[in-house]
């Protein structure tokens, strides 16, 4: 091959847990999934509505974690709508063809 060297696309992955998750993915989710164990063992009640709500710290974290394309999870795609949104938006040209300031 003439030292050429070939790295596969999905290289990082095997770094990954499971292939997905990092470690603070796992603590996101596994919290919500024990503070929702622990909100079922506390509250008895056949209320639909208020079994939803203990249970949406786990499916709160579940989608805080999921796999998403050409992102890591949610979180980092939520995370870098936030950062756009709330970031500097006039970005300053410093090129090759541009000489610092003057323009010509």
């Amino acid at each position: 091959m003439d030292g050429d060297y070939l790295i596969p696309a999905n290289s990082k992955k095997s770094m990954l847990i499971l292939g997905f998750f990092n470690w603070i993915d796992l603590i996101i989710f596994g919290s919500g999934v024990v503070l929702s164990l622990i909100l079922l063992m506390a509250v008895k009640s056949s209320n639909i509505w208020l079994m939803m709500l203990v249970l949406s710290p786990a499916l709160i974290s579940g989608f805080l974690v999921l796999p998403v394309p050409n992102y890591h999870n949610m979180l980092t795609l939520l995370s870098n709508i936030y950062r756009y949104m709330t970031m500097r938006k006039q970005y300053y040209w410093k090129g090759w063809c541009i000489k610092n300031g003057s323009g010509k």
